[in-house]
């Protein structure tokens, strides 16, 4: 059987978002018609995606590359970015660039999960982590995401506060449910080429949510180590405070991950830059609080 552009463009949808029904909706079709395009996924199929993917890329390089107006990105981008990060802090700053842009589409995916970049078919995804490295993606540093180690005024009235890392243990904590979250309560030596401290409070609250342990700290159900992007706002108002101020977590840094393939892409470069300008120098979250 042969397949032409469109069977192979809806065979993508499939596999990207896992479903007929799903493939249907972003393809702005009827399930009948892609079911009739016999697009069903199999092993050889999933290897067949990658290559697909790579020449559609291609394929929508050279459409950009003779377009008639040249001064304007047109396209879909298919962006996946934490919640909380999303919604507090980027989406406002995607939605200028799609003002400024009126000829682009934009699918924006707010979730947690750890996606698949390239297999899922994602244009560029945000992630805040300490990178690893990934022969298929290119990662680009947009700003630092330092933490702080917080609890709320009536747990340290109640339970007073830890005096060294020591003394965390001993304390109700609060952890973040996550593949990634091993390293939130890493602290930077006092010497260089020191080992990394790593101490942990009892846990008490697991949630996969950043701010649902950040409304649990604020109820005084323990210590939490967050994102100032999450705690920021709730550490100039006085609903929590720093713990152990002298002691710096090692900090994460927001990146923009996206496929090698398709970073010829003249709107996915400039998104990139716009979200690089967007967060230069000092965070947004971070201008306006005070040194501890």
């Amino acid at each position: 059987m042969k397949y032409g552009l469109d069977e192979v463009k809806t065979f993508l949808a499939v596999v990207e978002n896992g479903s007929i029904s799903g493939a249907a909706t972003r393809l702005g079709i009827a399930k009948s018609v892609v079911s009739s395009r016999g697009v069903t996924p199999t092993d050889r199929g999933r290897v067949f995606h990658v290559q697909a993917c790579a020449a559609i890329a291609q394929l929508e390089q050279a459409a950009e590359a003779v377009t008639d107006d040249e001064g304007a990105l047109s396209g879909l981008l298919r962006i996946s970015v934490p919640m909380t990060f999303g919604t507090h802090y980027l989406s406002p700053i995607l939605c200028e660039f799609m003002r400024v842009h009126p000829r682009l589409e934009l699918a924006l995916d707010l979730s947690d999960r750890m996606v698949d970049v390239a297999a899922e078919g994602y244009d560029l995804a945000i992630r805040i982590t300490r990178i690893k490295e990934d022969s298929l993606l290119v990662a680009r540093k947009l700003a630092d995401s330092r933490r702080a180690v917080c609890c709320s005024p009536s747990y340290a009235k109640e339970r007073g506060l830890p005096k060294t890392l020591g003394e965390l243990p001993q304390h109700a904590g609060i952890g973040y449910a996550h593949p990634a979250a091993n390293h939130l309560w890493q602290f930077a030596p006092a010497r260089r080429m020191a080992q990394l401290h790593i101490a942990t409070p009892k846990g008490r609250i697991l949630t996969n949510n950043g701010e649902a342990m950040r409304d649990a700290a604020v109820a005084g159900l323990g210590l939490a180590a967050l994102p100032l992007f999450i705690v920021a706002e709730d550490l100039r108002a006085g609903r929590l405070i720093h713990v152990l101020p002298r002691e710096t977590p090692i900090p994460d840094a927001i990146y923009a991950v996206y496929p090698q393939r398709r970073h010829k892409l003249r709107r996915l470069s400039a998104l990139v830059e716009h979200l690089r300008n967007a967060l230069a120098g000092v965070p947004p979250w971070e201008r306006h609080l005070s040194a501890r």
